[in-house]
């Protein structure tokens, strides 16, 4: 009798992984999880291994999650892993009480965030075989060369000489 399994949300090349109450605030958090996107999962790894933030072990832990997901659960290849999606996002947030002159209070907070990390296999195309070059052109642009005009000053007109130094104008006397 139990339930039925949920759909499947991520498509087939893909794998996740979630950490949850992890304590930082989540700006912060995201200028790690920002650092990491778009990577492949081993340069993403080597980032957050010498990352001089605090939280980038916690990071660096949800993405050895999902690689190990993508591996163990889906059957993807490890080396052709990218971190397609890293969300952060709110948790709880603790409450605590600061005593303040003449008899106040003030509230403190102490956020929790989470991250989401998405990896997925893309394989890396070979890239396109070069032609040898053609001509003397040498693989240069096929667009043909424009021919020049003149340009829109009367050929009559000159422009102004310029005026010369009185150093310029010894230099020619003597010579």
């Amino acid at each position: 009798m139990g339930k039925e399994a949920r759909a499947r949300v991520l498509a087939d090349n893909q794998a996740k992984a979630i950490g949850t109450q992890i304590r930082i605030s989540p700006r912060k958090l995201n200028l790690v999880a920002q650092s990491i996107r778009g990577l492949r999962a081993e340069a993403a790894l080597n980032e957050l291994t010498f990352s001089r933030k605090r939280i980038s072990g916690a990071v660096k832990k949800v993405l050895q999650s999902a690689i190990a997901n993508a591996e163990n659960n889906h059957d993807l290849d490890v080396d052709d892993l990218v971190v397609k999606e890293a969300s952060v996002g709110k948790n709880m947030v603790l409450k605590r009480f600061h005593a303040r002159a003449r008899g106040r209070g003030a509230r403190i907070e102490k956020p929790f965030a989470q991250v989401t990390i998405v990896v997925e296999e893309r394989r890396e195309k070979e890239p396109p075989k070069k032609a040898a070059p053609k001509g003397k052109s040498g693989g240069k642009s096929k667009r043909a060369a424009a021919p020049k005009t003149e340009s829109k000053k009367p050929a009559d007109k000159k422009a102004p000489a310029k005026k010369k130094s009185a150093g310029q104008k010894a230099a020619k006397e003597n010579a």
